[in-house]
C-alpha cells in the first residue's frame, strides 16, 4: 500500500490543438478533463497497475466534487479532506509534436486549520504502508516545512517517505532526510548550489544529498534519460527515442514506477522509466496501463562520469 498527498491538487483541462500561437485563436481538436496535481498522477499510475494506493487531498468547490468523481471513476481511493475554497484548474494546450503550453493555477489559500487536517488525516492513513508519497506545489497558506514535518512524522510510525517538489518546500524536506527524492536536473542544480553540465556533475550532487541523509535520488534528465543513486550504486537509464503526445505527468508516471518496484536498485530505474515514456505517449495526463509499459526498451548501465548533458547547463 502506497499512501499520496497532493496538497495542492487540480481538474485538469487539455486542449489537442493543431497549432498555437500566442494571440490568435486556437481550435481544440479534442478537450479532456483529467484529475491532475503530481501525487494524484502518481496515485492512478499505480492504481492502473494494481497496486494499492490512499490518495490524501483536499477538496473544495464544485471542481473538488468533479475532481473526487473523476477519481473515483479511475478507482482511485479518496481520501478527501474539506477545504472553504474551490480547488484550481490548470489549462494545457498540446500541440501534435507534443509540445505542451501550460498556465498552472495558484490554488486556494488553506487555513492553518485546514493544514493541521491535511496533515492528521496523511497521518491517520499511514497505517500498514509501505510508502508515503509527498508531491507537487503547496498551496497558499500552507508552511513550506509541511513535506518536513511528514517526513518525519511517517518515518516514526516505520513508513518510508519519497518527495518530489521543488524550491523551498524541497529544501526543508531534504532537510528530514526522506527516503527517496525526484528532483529534476533544475532542481537538482539548485540543491547543489553549481551549474550540473555532465553525468558526473549529477552523480556528485546526488551524492552530497545522500550523504546530508537522503536515501536515494532519482533524478529525471529530459532527453538524458533518467538516474537513480542510493547508497548501492548509481544507474542511468535510457530508451529509443519518442515523439510524446504529452509529456504532462510523465515525471509523476516515473515516480510511481520507481516506488512499485521498491524505490531502490536499477530495477526500480527500469521500471520508473518505462512507465515514464508510456505516460509521455498518452495524451493528457493519462495513466498508463500495464500492456503500455515497455521494460524491454529500457537500457539500464552504469553512469558514465565523463558523458556531458545533452541539454547544456543548468543552475
Amino acid at each position: 500500500m502506497i499512501v499520496t498527498l497532493t496538497p495542492n491538487p487540480s481538474v485538469d483541462r487539455t486542449f489537442e490543438v493543431a497549432e498555437f500561437t500566442i494571440g490568435t485563436v486556437s481550435r481544440a481538436d479534442a478537450v479532456r478533463i483529467e484529475p491532475g496535481g503530481k501525487g494524484l498522477n502518481v496515485a492512478r499510475t499505480l492504481v492502473a497497475g494494481g497496486h494499492g494506493v490512499r490518495a490524501v487531498v483536499p477538496v473544495g468547490g464544485h471542481d473538488g466534487e468533479l475532481l473526487s468523481d473523476e477519481l473515483a471513476d479511475r478507482g482511485v481511493t479518496v481520501v478527501a479532506v474539506p477545504i472553504a475554497r474551490p480547488v484550481r484548474t490548470n489549462i494545457s494546450l498540446v500541440t501534435p509534436d507534443g509540445v505542451v503550453s501550460k498556465v498552472n493555477a495558484p490554488g486556494p489559500r488553506l487555513t492553518g486549520a485546514e493544514v493541521r487536517a491535511l496533515r492528521k488525516a496523511t497521518v491517520a492513513e499511514l497505517a500498514g504502508a509501505e510508502w508515503l508519497a509527498g508531491c507537487g506545489s503547496l498551496p497558499p497558506g500552507a508552511p513550506a516545512d509541511l513535506y518536513a514535518t511528514l517526513v518525519r512524522e511517517a518515518q516514526a510510525a516505520g513508513v518510508r517517505v519519497a518527495i518530489d517538489a521543488s524550491g523551498a518546500a524541497l529544501r526543508e524536506a531534504v532537510a528530514a532526510g526522506p527516503d527517496l527524492i525526484k528532483p529534476n536536473r533544475e532542481e537538482l542544480a539548485e540543491l547543489a548550489g553549481r551549474e550540473l553540465t555532465s553525468f558526473g556533475d549529477v552523480l556528485g550532487a546526488a551524492r552530497e544529498l545522500i550523504g546530508w541523509g537522503v536515501g536515494a535520488v532519482v533524478a529525471s534528465l529530459g532527453a538524458d534519460g533518467a538516474v537513480l543513486v542510493d547508497t548501492d550504486g548509481a544507474w542511468h537509464a535510457t530508451r529509443p527515442p519518442i515523439v510524446p503526445r504529452s509529456a504532462v505527468g510523465a515525471g509523476d508516471a516515473l515516480l510511481a514506477g520507481v516506488l512499485a518496484a521498491g524505490g531502490r536498485g536499477p530495477e526500480a530505474l527500469r521500471v520508473g522509466v518505462a512507465h515514464g515514456a508510456a505516460a509521455a505517449l498518452l495524451p493528457g495526463t493519462a495513466a498508463p496501463a500495464p500492456s503500455d509499459v515497455d521494460l524491454e526498451a529500457v537500457t539500464v548501465t552504469p553512469v558514465d562520469h565523463h558523458r556531458p548533458l545533452t541539454e547544456g547547463a543548468h543552475r
